[in-house]
Parts: C-alpha cells; sequence; structure tokens
C-alpha cells in the first residue's frame, strides 16, 4: 500500500502529460492551414512575437517574473513532431512565474518548411533556430532582468528532443563574430523534458523499440507537402542509416553527450520494456532507459521518471526546474 501511495502522484502527472503529448504530436492536415488562435489559459506574454529572425516563424513571447535581481529563465520549445505546434500556453508557465522563474516559449521552422526550402538535412532548422533564440535571449538578459547562465530548457516531444541537443550540443557561441547575438552562449543549466526521443539513428531505435516509427523526416524522408506523411517512410530511412551517419550523429542527442554537459530529467507516461514493441513508440520510456544508461556511464546526472520507476527524487518537471534553477 505504501509502495502504490508513493507513485500516485507520478501516476496522476502521467495521465497529464500523456494527453499534452497526444494534443503535440497528433497529425496534422495534408496542407497546414494557420491555426485558429487558443483562448488564453495562462498569463499573457509580457511580450509578445518578438522575433528573432528573418522568418516568420522565428519569434518568442516573453513571460517576465516579478523581481528585484535577475530571474533564472525556463526556455521553452514546443512539439509537434517538427512539423505542427505553437509556443502558446507553454508547460510550466505559472509555476515557475511564482517561483520567481521568467519564461520564454519559441516558435521555429517546421521541418518541412526547411524541406522545401532546400535545408539539408530538414532537422537543422528547428535546432538551429532553438540554438539561434537562446542566444537572442540572452543578449537581452540586462533587459529583460534574466540570469544568463541560470537557463533550463523544456519541451515535450520534438521540443524535448531539440532541448537535449541543446544540452548536450557543444557550445555554438563565436566569439570572432561580429553579430553580438552569434557571440553569445547555447550552453544549459539543465533540462526536463517529456516524451524525448532521445536519439535519431533508426538502427538504435529499432532495436530499443521494434516498431519504431519516427525519425525519418528529420532528414527528408518525408513529402514536405503532406505532413501526414511524416512516419511513413521509416524503413527507407533505415536503408539509408550508413550514408546518413555523420548527419545522424551530428543531431541525435544520445551522440552527443560528454561529461561536461548539465543534467537532464526525463519524464515518460509509461512504464519502459527494451527490445519490445510499445503502445506509443515515438514517446514510449525505452528511450530514456536508454539515455539514462549513457549518461551514467559517461558521468553525468539523468534523472529518469515513469509510473513505477526508481529512485525518483522529482515527481514532477516543474519540481526538477524549480529546485534546479534556483539552487
Amino acid at each position: 500500500m505504501n509502495r502504490l501511495l508513493r507513485f500516485l502522484p507520478v501516476l496522476a502527472i502521467a495521465a497529464l502529460l500523456t494527453a499534452q503529448l497526444s494534443a503535440a504530436d497528433s497529425p496534422a492536415p495534408a496542407t497546414p492551414k494557420p491555426a485558429t488562435p487558443a483562448p488564453p489559459v495562462g498569463p499573457a506574454p509580457t511580450l509578445a512575437d518578438v522575433p528573432y529572425g528573418p522568418h516568420e516563424r522565428q519569434v518568442l513571447d516573453f513571460y517576465k517574473a516579478k523581481s528585484t535581481k535577475p530571474t533564472p529563465l525556463l526556455f521553452f520549445i514546443h512539439g509537434g513532431g517538427w512539423v505542427s505546434g505553437d509556443k502558446k500556453n507553454p508547460g510550466s508557465l505559472k509555476s515557475c512565474l511564482a517561483a520567481g522563474i521568467s519564461v520564454v516559449s519559441i516558435n521555429y521552422r517546421y521541418s518541412w518548411q526547411a524541406q522545401i526550402a532546400g535545408v539539408v538535412p530538414p532537422v537543422d532548422a528547428p535546432v538551429k533556430d532553438a540554438a539561434r533564440a537562446l542566444q537572442f535571449v540572452r543578449s537581452k538578459a540586462k533587459e529583460w532582468n534574466i540570469d544568463k547562465a541560470r537557463i533550463g530548457a523544456s519541451g515535450a516531444s520534438a521540443g524535448a528532443c531539440s532541448s537535449l541537443w541543446l544540452a548536450y550540443h557543444h557550445d555554438l557561441a563565436d566569439p570572432k563574430s561580429s553579430d553580438p547575438i552569434a557571440r553569445e552562449s547555447t550552453r544549459l543549466w539543465c533540462a526536463a523534458v517529456n516524451g524525448a526521443q532521445t536519439s535519431l539513428d533508426p538502427k538504435q531505435l529499432k532495436e530499443w523499440t521494434p516498431n519504431s516509427r519516427y525519425g525519418g523526416h528529420a532528414f527528408g524522408f518525408m513529402d514536405p507537402n503532406d505532413i501526414r506523411t511524416r512516419d511513413t517512410r521509416f524503413a527507407e530511412f533505415l536503408a539509408h542509416r550508413d550514408e546518413l551517419l555523420p548527419l545522424i550523429q551530428e543531431y541525435s542527442p544520445y551522440e552527443l553527450v560528454t561529461k561536461d554537459d548539465p543534467g537532464v530529467y526525463l519524464y515518460y507516461s509509461a512504464a519502459p520494456g527494451i527490445g519490445l514493441e510499445q503502445k506509443d513508440p515515438t514517446h514510449t520510456s525505452n528511450y530514456g532507459v536508454k539515455l539514462q544508461e549513457h549518461c551514467r556511464a559517461i558521468g553525468i546526472p539523468c534523472e529518469l521518471v515513469y509510473p513505477g520507476a526508481p529512485d525518483v527524487k522529482h515527481a514532477s518537471i516543474d519540481t526538477y526546474l524549480i529546485e534546479t534553477l534556483k539552487k
């Protein structure tokens, strides 16, 4: 009975976050149309649709926490498989603001837009947009009263994968650039994510989860004019894996982990089953188990939470972010 009570908070959060993942990663129409704005469900941004680049999707919202001294920042990246989704209503917004943590939520170019524009691989656009947005935010640190060191990323699904890519990628700052924004760091204090894809290597994915189907679109294996084709060419992706390996190693978070990287928190809504088909192979905790094993072997923190997980220190993303960014 005590064991059951211990995991009730995790089970409750699992139900909520599963619903968020489903909404973030649902198939979108064949021809993307402007979404009808959702009614606000939380605080309004202090600054809305701030451009950090020339593309219409390169905008962000800033929510300023009340503080007389520079605040930590939650840097939120929305989900949607890199093919849909929006920055509105970022996760952990209310709890972070209440704890004195400011929040930025970004939009970014979709991978299908990048594919049409000739970006190779298409995933370069959403993750590099996230990096540029992070640099832009750091350039506003004094004006926005932000502690530029204490920035933690979060997101669900593809936003979670982008967050981990930032956490593990080497610093993209160019100290010799004539552009002051490009001179800012892209490193993070931490990351706390929901339903993250921790690898984009199709060989790994098939070994971990035999019915894997996600990831090929990141490298151009989809019709960019019909985003319903996002997960339909995994076999072709796997067949071309060896020739794509240098690119896979550049964009797969698992491949980027090094000993100087920050700690991360991984949340999943169902227990793992390595080597077994999963009900939701795109958000399975198999991803988390394998990344945690990898991080432990290298010697960096990686907290993994799912219903029934051992050694749970933080029952939710919110509690992890607040404790880590405020300590």
